[in-house]
């Protein structure tokens, strides 16, 4: 890494430092909450170090809170020989403020009444905590530590991706959770996973307001002016190379409302029902109206 990007990978860690650690410690807290309130007391073993840590307990009797403390600390140390300190250091805060806020929050079933027998309604309520949880924490571009840790060491180590990583080792604790808590837990293992999946898409890229129009056509002229004039929105032109004919290619970009889709798709194929155009989501646009 040269040292002008460097200097900025180090400018960009540094910018608004305060509101990021406060995002982190507010999102571990959450979780904290979400772990004792819910899926500690349905006994959901959903993956990660919250659904390892129940099935320690079960076997061992050791409490959650110690068992996340030991084994955080044990992945940070793992990370500090096998990665960079730059690497880890995002980890420090996540490892000891986590098992602090479990501890913390353990006793919180006896202020606020939970109860358990629909279990369904609380795998719904923790996914979406935990997809919140998750994805604020990469927003601060911190890192949860524990589990988080062990995959970037085994990236690091086999190149393996850290999706497939992670799905690896989330099976075998929901499969173990399975063995001591019934076949059914691995349903509400699921429905939690997912559901955190989803909500951590939102919360990163959040919710796409905006549909881009790529479009390929021989009446540009025309498609061009119906977006200008009737939708009221710019539109971009760029050349391409096609694939198969390997001719210069003209292309309309466009970006307009979710509102417009309708507006445009249907407008597009009537001016020239043999167009060809690919239609995405945009969730930010920037120096843009």
């Amino acid at each position: 890494m040269n040292s002008k990007i460097r200097k900025l990978m180090i400018k960009i860690k540094k910018e608004k430092l305060l509101p990021r650690y406060a995002l982190l410690l507010t999102a571990l807290f959450v979780n904290s909450i979400c772990y004792n309130l819910l899926l500690y007391p349905a006994r959901i073993v959903a993956g990660g170090t919250n659904g390892l840590s129940i099935i320690i307990e079960e076997i061992f009797h050791i409490t959650p809170s110690i068992f996340i403390l030991l084994f955080s600390v044990a992945c940070l140390i793992i990370g500090l020989f096998t990665l960079s300190l730059e690497r880890v250091s995002g980890s420090f805060v996540a490892t000891f403020a986590y098992p602090l806020f479990v501890d913390l929050t353990s006793g919180i079933t006896s202020i606020l009444d939970v109860n358990n027998s629909d279990i369904i309604l609380i795998c719904l309520f923790a996914g979406v905590i935990s997809g919140w949880t998750a994805g604020s924490i990469y927003k601060t571009g911190f890192s949860s530590g524990g589990i988080a840790l062990i995959n970037q060491v085994i990236y690091e180590k086999f190149k393996i991706s850290i999706s497939k990583i992670n799905f690896f080792i989330n099976m075998v604790i929901v499969l173990l959770g399975a063995i001591y808590y019934g076949v059914e837990n691995i349903i509400y293992a699921v429905i939690v996973l997912y559901l955190a999946s989803i909500i951590l898409d939102r919360v990163l890229l959040g919710v796409s307001k905006h549909k881009v129009f790529y479009i390929i056509t021989s009446k540009e002229e025309e498609i061009k002016n119906y977006l200008l004039n009737e939708v009221k929105h710019g539109v971009t032109d760029f050349e391409v190379i096609s694939g198969y004919s390997n001719k210069n290619t003209k292309v309309l970009m466009t970006v307009v409302p979710t509102i417009d889709y309708i507006k445009v798709k249907e407008g597009v194929t009537k001016i020239d029902k043999d167009s060809f155009f690919v239609i995405t989501d945009s969730y930010q646009m920037l120096n843009g109206s």
